[in-house]
C-alpha cells in the first residue's frame, strides 16, 4: 500500500491534464492528484502561463480596446501574478532569464496579432460574464469532470467555437489528432454544464502562428469522455486500494518530473530512460 485512503482524500474532480497522467501512468496520477506533490515549474510552463495570464487580460476588455499595447501594458502584471517566489527558486531565475522570457513574449504577441483581430471576436458570455477562462464542472457518465476554457466563442454564423491557446511546438501526423483530446472533454463539459453544444475547436499555436481546427464531430467527444468514466472507475478502486499500479515506460518516464522519477526509484519501480536520439 502507497498510502492510507481513509487518511488521503480521493479527488472530488478529474481533469482533462490529470485523465492524461492516469492513462499516461497511474503513479504519475497517484503523485499529481492524490498525494499531490509538488511539480517544479520549468521554463516551457511558466511562459505558457505568463502568455495565458496576459491573453486572459486582454480580452476582459471591450474588443475596440484589445490591442497591442493592451497587451503589452498587462506584462508588469503578468509577471507579479505568474512569477511566484516558488517559481523564482524552480528556474533560478534572474534579470538574464526574464530578458529571456520578455523577448520569447514579444514574439509570441507579434505571432498572436498575425493569426487574429481580437477587437473582432465575439465571446460567448455566461451568467453576463465574458467566456475567456471559463470552468467548468459537471458529472459526465459518472465521472466528475472539471476543465477551464481559455475562450469559447461564437463566429458569424452563430456556432461557439472552443479556443484553446498553445505555445508549444505545432504536432504533426497523428501527434495533431491527438492534440484535440483535452478540447474533446471541454466539448462534452459545455453540453453537460453550459448546456449548450460547440461544434469546433480551434487551437491556437501562438509560438509558430499556426491554427489546426476541427469540427467538433470529429474529434469524437463521446468516445474521450467514455474514456474518462471509465478512468474514473479505475481511479476509485486504486484509491481505495491504496496504491496505483506504476506503469513505466520510455514515453511516459520521459515526461514525468525529476522527483517523481526519484520517488519511484526509491519505492523499488524501475524508471525507464529512453536511449539517446541517434544524430
Amino acid at each position: 500500500m502507497s498510502f492510507d485512503p481513509t487518511v488521503v482524500a480521493l479527488p472530488r474532480a478529474l481533469s482533462p491534464s490529470r485523465l492524461s497522467d492516469f492513462q499516461s501512468c497511474p503513479r504519475k496520477y497517484e503523485y499529481s492528484a492524490v498525494l499531490k506533490l509538488p511539480q517544479p515549474a520549468s521554463y516551457a510552463s511558466v511562459k505558457g502561463r505568463f502568455v495565458h495570464a496576459i491573453l486572459e487580460r486582454l480580452f476582459a476588455l471591450e474588443p475596440d480596446q484589445r490591442t497591442r499595447a493592451a497587451a503589452d501594458h498587462f506584462i508588469p502584471e503578468a509577471i507579479e501574478v505568474v512569477i511566484t517566489p516558488e517559481v523564482r527558486v524552480d528556474l533560478n531565475y534572474n534579470d538574464a532569464l526574464e530578458a529571456t522570457l520578455l523577448a520569447d513574449t514579444a514574439t509570441i504577441l507579434e505571432q498572436y496579432f498575425i493569426m487574429e483581430d481580437p477587437t473582432t471576436v465575439v465571446l460567448y458570455e455566461h451568467n453576463n460574464e465574458k467566456a475567456v477562462e471559463l470552468a467548468l464542472k459537471a458529472e459526465v457518465r459518472g465521472a466528475p469532470l472539471y476543465g477551464i476554457l481559455d475562450r469559447l466563442d461564437r463566429d458569424a454564423n452563430g456556432d461557439l467555437i472552443i479556443v484553446d491557446y498553445k505555445t508549444g511546438s505545432v504536432p504533426r501526423g497523428d501527434y495533431a489528432t491527438s492534440a484535440f483530446a483535452n478540447a474533446a472533454l471541454y466539448v462534452e463539459l459545455c453540453k453537460e454544464d453550459l448546456k449548450i453544444t460547440p461544434t469546433a475547436v480551434r487551437l491556437l499555436y501562438v509560438a509558430h502562428g499556426e491554427t489546426l481546427e476541427r469540427r467538433a464531430e470529429e474529434i469524437f467527444p463521446g468516445e474521450r469522455a467514455k474514456a474518462a468514466a471509465d478512468a474514473w472507475e479505475k481511479i476509485k478502486q486504486a484509491h481505495a486500494a491504496g496504491n496505483f499500479t506504476p506503469r513505466p515506460s520510455a514515453s511516459a518516464c520521459r515526461f514525468c518530473p525529476a522527483d517523481y522519477q526519484a520517488r519511484c526509484r526509491a519505492e523499488g519501480v524501475e524508471v525507464v530512460v529512453a536511449p539517446p536520439r541517434r544524430r
